[in-house]
C-alpha cells in the first residue's frame, strides 16, 4: 500500500465532470503508466461478498479430483483447470527473459527456467454480454452457484469498468474508448487456488513469473480481490523493484493492466509483471490461521480472487496512435516494440498457445 497509488473511484462516481474526478482520472492513467498497476477504492466492494466467496472456493477446490474433472471445459477457458496445466509465458520467452536479467538481482522473481507448469488451480466463469452478432470466437457457458459468483463478480467488473473509463480520460481520451470496446468482452472471474497443504514449503512457485494477456486484471484489465494468504509480487515499470502487495480488508480492489491495454496504448502502459510465491509473509499466516481453521476444519487452500476484463473478441486490435508516439516519446532508450493490428480474439489464442492452453 505504500508503494502503490491508491485511486478513489468514489470521487469520480459521485460527478465524473467535476475538477476532483478529472484529477483522479489522470492519476490513475499515470499510475498505470509507471507503474502497471493500482489499489483502488470503490465503495460499492463489500467485504461480506469477498469472505463468501472465498469460502465457496476454499470448498470447491477441497474436492477430490475426480469431482473437480466434471467442471473441466473448453480450451481452460471456461470450467476448471487442474493443476500442473497452466505454464509461465515468461519461463520460454525471450522478452520476458531479457526483461528478468535486466532487473537488479536482489529484485528478480524466483527462478522459472526449470519450473514447468503452476501447481494452481482456476475456475472460470463467464461474466460478459452476448454480442448481438455472430461472434469469430464462440465460448460455452458453465451452469454452477450463479448467485455468489455473478454478485463478486459483478462487483469486481464494475469496480475495473470504472478505472477503465477513469483511464482512458487520464490519456486524453473519451471516457468510454475503453469500455466501448470491452462491452461484449468475455470477461472472467477467475479465482486460482493453491493448496497449501501440498505446496506450502518456502519459495515454491504457485504463478511463475508472467503478465496477463488480457486488458486488465482486476488483476484489456486485471482485477484482484483480497486474498487471506500473502505471495502476490508485482513489478513497478519505474523502478524495477519487487512489490509485495497486500490488499487491505474492506472496499479496496488492485488492478493491473494486461497485454490488450498495452497493445491499444502502443506500450505507453505496460502489462504489470507479477508472481505468486509462498515466502516469510505466507508462512507466518499459515502458521497461525492453520491452528484456526483446524478448529472449524476449513481447507487450507490460498484462494486469489481474480477478474480479468477482456476487450470485445472481434474488436479491431491496434495502437492508438496518439498515445503509441506518446510511448516513443518516453522510452527512447529501450527497443521499439512492435504491436501488428489483429482481433482481440486472435490475440487471445496466441497468448494461450505460450502458456500452453491452445495447442
Amino acid at each position: 500500500m505504500d508503494s502503490l497509488p491508491v485511486i478513489d473511484l468514489d470521487i469520480f462516481l459521485q460527478d465524473p465532470f467535476s475538477q476532483a474526478a478529472i484529477q483522479e482520472a489522470q492519476n490513475a492513467a499515470d499510475a498505470l503508466i509507471h507503474y502497471g498497476a493500482l489499489v483502488v477504492k470503490d465503495s460499492r466492494v463489500a467485504e461480506a461478498d469477498n469472505e463468501q466467496f472465498l469460502d465457496l472456493m476454499e470448498d470447491y477446490f477441497n474436492l477430490p479430483e475426480e469431482e473437480l474433472k466434471r467442471a473441466q471445459g473448453i480450451r481452460y477457458q471456461v470450467g476448471v483447470t487442474l493443476e500442473g496445466t497452466e505454464r509461465p509465458k515468461c519461463a520460454s520467452d525471450e522478452s520476458c527473459l531479457h526483461i528478468i536479467e535486466r532487473l537488479a538481482p536482489s529484485e528478480r522473481p524466483l527462478d522459472i527456467t526449470g519450473h514447468g507448469a503452476d501447481p494452481k488451480c482456476r475456475f472460470f466463469w463467464k461474466m460478459s454480454t452476448p454480442p448481438p452478432y455472430e461472434t469469430k470466437f464462440p465460448s460455452t457457458l458453465a451452469d454452477v452457484w450463479e448467485s455468489r459468483l455473478e454478485t463478486w463478480g459483478k462487483s469486481m467488473k464494475t469496480a475495473v469498468e470504472g478505472v477503465a473509463e477513469m483511464t482512458a480520460l487520464g490519456l486524453g481520451l473519451d471516457r468510454a474508448s475503453f469500455t466501448d470496446a470491452g462491452k461484449y468482452g468475455p470477461h472472467l472471474l477467475a479465482p486460482t487456488a493453491s493448496d497449501l497443504r501440498k505446496y506450502g514449503q518456502k519459495n515454491t512457485i504457485l504463478a511463475g513469473f508472467h503478465t496477463d494477456l488480457n486488458f486488465c486484471e482486476h488483476r484489456a484489465s486485471t482485477i484482484h480481490g483480497r486474498s487471506r494468504y500473502p505471495g502476490l509480487h508485482i513489478w513497478g515499470r519505474n523502478s524495477g523493484n519487487r512489490i509485495a502487495v497486500r490488499v487491505p480488508p474492506g472496499r479496496y480492489l488492485l488492478v493491473q493492466a494486461g497485454k490488450q491495454l498495452e497493445h491499444l496504448t502502443g506500450g505507453l502502459i505496460c502489462a504489470g509483471f507479477h508472481e505468486v510465491v509462498v515466502n516469510d509473509d505466507t508462512i507466518s499466516v499459515v502458521t497461525v490461521t492453520g491452528c484456526e481453521r483446524s478448529k472449524v476444519e476449513r481447507p487450507l487452500i490460498r484462494i486469489s480472487s481474480t477478474f480479468f476484463w477482456h476487450l470485445s473478441s472481434d474488436y479491431e486490435l491496434s495502437p492508438i496512435e496518439s498515445l503509441q508516439s506518446a510511448a516513443r516519446a518516453r522510452t527512447e532508450e529501450e527497443p521499439v516494440t512492435i504491436y501488428p493490428s489483429m482481433l482481440v480474439g486472435q490475440q487471445v489464442q496466441n497468448e494461450l498457445k505460450y502458456i500452453a492452453l491452445l495447442t
